[in-house]
């Protein structure tokens, strides 16, 4: 026995010295409180899944199959739930890279990660050799089945560290989530359609009560901020002489309006209602300003979320879609149809009741690309444009890339065709699309001619009736002789009516035939008797 053990020795230390060595198996499993880094004991655990879930019945028989070799603790919740973020989103946290590289060895160790992302990340970036299995899903829930009894940390403060974990999660998701983005879009898409009605509500009013002052102004000046403004700076119209309206108006505008200003036809109003008037000039100028604010707002989050929408359609238009959709998402499940006539609901219904032509576009006809075609060519326009918004808003929704992509080779064919379109090119749907089409022009070969034969006169048909035996004798007179006929019966009955001749008299029947009929009938009767 002696000699066996120096043996055995002496083959450990020659197999030691040659380099051969048990890669040892280690445990990652993420907590609300840290990372805890486990050893197993035992690898053949792991091949017999079904006697895995019995062994971690208790807290002594989980103790022997895995030993906690490592627990990085979080210091507080904002870096629990950066390392929680990065986890979710399949990202590798610098604080787990540190704590990996420190505890675990790259050539002698084999890592079990749950994510299988997360385990990519790992081997390329540490060099660590990761597995994961199916088998590791049934070791990790048994893992968290006796968390408490392998980490031996207080229940006080790991329930405190899931609390708020938990909180501060779901405020991170509830912040950063597509939906919510959405919904700020909306809001300001609805808001902007808002000012637009109420700045021209109060722009009408302004030229309406100022009007009756100065009637010629509003010929003049027809833009609203300028005549909200020019009004305010001016007053009354007799300063209009004394007012400097170079930051307002062009030099031939200001000219004009001061010229009509001194010939007006206006009535005269009291400094009480040019203070009125004034106050809802600022209104208008305030709005106005604020417009231009919340546009630019609006454009930088829709080239920020959807850069291929805006670039197809136009920021407006596709703020508006998204808004008339609910979500990005749900405009980017509904097909190119859908999106093609998204907001002619009311125009598409009573079309399908009444069996008339359905609408050919919705909200995107307010698009440039649509406006810039004929109104014959806007019904083919708007389906492309439709058919192309659709994928560049499913890869704005769903797509991972950032920027303007697949958007700039859609309006590039739009464009394209929209020249065919109006340049009156034709060209082959099926076979080498590229290729025009040559319309040859159509030349009359032959075909059926009038035949003057088949004509009929009036000698003709009575040729035809002779051969037949049809034709009617004619009187002297020459009327024919049914009609003849005909007429003397109808005086006969005027005659008998007016009682200048009796009418004739129906001739009885013989009181032979009845008893003839009568015998007749009592021998049938007899017979039937018989």
């Amino acid at each position: 026995p002696k000699y066996r053990a120096l043996i055995s020795r002496r083959q450990w230390r020659t197999q030691g010295r040659a380099g051969v060595t048990e890669q040892v198996m280690l445990v990652l499993f993420e907590t609300a409180a840290g990372y805890a880094l486990f050893k197993l004991a035992d690898k053949g655990v792991l091949k017999d899944v079904k006697n895995l879930n019995k062994q971690f019945d208790s807290p002594n028989s989980a103790a022997k199959i895995i030993k906690l070799k490592a627990f990085k603790k979080f210091k507080d919740t904002t870096k629990a739930l950066k390392a929680a973020a990065a986890i979710c989103e399949g990202k590798l946290d610098k604080g787990l890279s540190t704590f990996l590289q420190k505890k675990v060895p790259k050539d002698k160790a084999k890592l079990a990660v749950l994510d299988s992302k997360l385990g990519n990340l790992i081997k390329k970036k540490l060099g660590i050799k990761c597995f994961y299995e199916d088998s590791v899903i049934d070791l990790m829930r048994g893992i968290r089945s006796q968390l408490d009894s392998l980490l031996n940390l207080p229940q006080e403060e790991k329930m405190a560290f899931q609390l708020g974990l938990s909180h501060s999660l779901a405020r991170f998701k509830l912040k950063f989530s597509p939906d919510k983005v959405d919904t700020m879009i909306i809001q300001a898409i609805a808001l902007l359609d808002e000012l637009d009605k109420e700045l021209n509500t109060y722009a009408m009013r302004v030229r309406e009560w100022y009007g009756w002052h100065f009637p010629e102004m509003g010929k003049i000046v027809t833009d609203n901020l300028m005549y909200a403004k020019s009004v305010k700076l001016m007053g009354v119209r007799t300063n209009a002489v004394k007012s400097d309206f170079s930051d307002i108006l062009p030099e031939e505008m200001e000219k004009e309006l001061k010229e009509a200003a001194e010939i007006s036809m206006g009535t005269e109003i009291a400094e009480e209602d040019v203070f009125n008037i004034q106050q809802l000039c600022d209104q208008v100028i305030h709005l106005t300003d604020y417009r231009g604010q919340l546009f630019d707002y609006l454009k930088n989050r829709m080239n920020a979320i959807a850069p291929n929408l805006s670039h197809m359609v136009g920021e407006l238009v596709g703020a508006r879609l998204i808004a008339h959709a609910g979500s990005l998402i749900s405009l980017a499940k509904s097909p190119a149809s859908t999106v093609q006539i998204l907001g002619a609901e009311k125009a598409l219904f009573r079309a399908l009741k009444t069996k008339h032509e359905t609408p050919k576009y919705g909200l995107i006809y307010h698009a440039s690309l649509v406006g810039q075609a004929a109104p014959k060519h806007k019904g083919k326009i708007s389906r492309m444009l439709a058919a192309k918004t659709a994928l560049a808003t499913r890869t704005d929704a769903l797509g991972d890339a950032e920027g303007v992509t697949i958007a700039v080779e859609g309006r590039e064919k739009v464009e394209e065709r929209l020249r065919q379109l109006e340049g009156g090119q034709l060209r082959q749907i099926s076979g080498s699309g590229k290729s025009h089409v040559t319309q040859k022009k159509f030349e009359k070969t032959g075909g059926a001619t009038y035949n003057a034969a088949s004509d009929f006169t009036q000698m003709d048909t009575e040729k035809v009736a002779k051969k037949k035996g049809t034709k009617r004798k004619k009187n002297a007179d020459g009327d024919d002789e049914k009609t003849n006929g005909v007429k003397e019966k109808k005086k006969k009955k005027k005659k008998a009516a007016d009682g200048e001749e009796p009418a004739k008299k129906k001739k009885k029947k013989d009181k032979g035939d009845k008893d003839g009929k009568k015998k007749k009938k009592k021998d049938g009767k007899k017979k039937k008797a018989k």
